[in-house]
């Protein structure tokens, strides 16, 4: 059996990656905070007293594990 490994397929994140994707989450949350802070009392009061951000912290849990056991994707 061969197996033949392509070392483009197998480069590891550097960096600037990592930077960005870090800076774009950054962004995100602060643009979120931003957002709920505009909102009326009543919404206010949705997203920080109901389970609101557990289901969106579970969810995406979920989906950042089903992306890394699938994974790299081969094109």
């Amino acid at each position: 059996m061969l197996i033949v490994s392509d070392p483009a397929a197998r480069r590891a994140f550097g960096w600037r990656e990592v930077l960005l994707v870090g800076g774009a989450i950054v962004v995100i949350v602060l643009g979120l905070s931003i957002v709920t802070s505009v909102l009326p009392s009543g919404a206010q009061w949705f997203v920080f007293q109901s389970p609101l951000l557990i289901v969106v912290i579970l969810v995406g849990t979920v989906v950042v594990l089903a992306g890394l056991l699938r994974g790299p994707r081969v094109r």
